[in-house]
């Protein structure tokens, strides 16, 4: 029995469909954000093209005034894209940290179960393994684990989301 063995973290991300449905959840709210802020900024560039069509209809006083709320409103929307970025940066990282102690937890069962002593991680290209002889490749074995859990975990809320929703 091996004391050691390895996944290929490559494998891992691109079939555990907890992952999946997670990048799907963040492109989602990613293409979201994007979509209003692109409406703002847009709704921004016809007021600054209106300006640039009757501002020589103004008064001094009315062309400061509107340049004035133009570039305040310009910092704002560049405020609100960099707050929205730190935000969406943020939630990608606490996400990848809940994927990461799930499959931490599972590994830690499956290890005593097995009696591994060490799980490593491959990545072609990228990794410390330079080779690994593919009886040590438990991937798809854990991958089995994780997607069963998952799906257990999606069974088990199904009755508590239709409950939520006939209220």
């Amino acid at each position: 029995m091996a004391e050691i063995v390895y996944i290929n973290s490559d494998s891992l991300l691109s079939k555990y469909e907890y992952f999946k449905d997670a990048r799907t959840r963040f492109q989602s709210k990613t293409q979201k954000a994007e979509k209003d802020f692109q409406s703002k900024a847009t709704a921004f560039e016809k007021e600054v093209q209106n300006y640039q069509r009757n501002g020589g209809s103004m008064t001094v006083e009315q062309r400061a005034s509107t340049e004035q709320k133009l570039a305040q409103r310009q910092q704002q929307l560049q405020q609100q894209s960099q707050t929205t970025g730190n935000q969406l940066a943020t939630e990608e990282a606490e996400e990848m940290k809940k994927i990461y102690d799930r499959v931490e937890a599972y590994l830690q069962k499956l290890s005593q179960e097995k009696g591994y002593k060490m799980v490593l991680t491959y990545s072609r290209g990228q990794s410390a393994i330079l080779y690994g002889d593919n009886s040590l490749d438990i991937t798809e074995e854990v991958l089995t684990g994780l997607n069963n859990e998952y799906d257990q975990e999606k069974e088990a809320a199904k009755p508590a989301e239709a409950a939520t929703k006939k209220k």
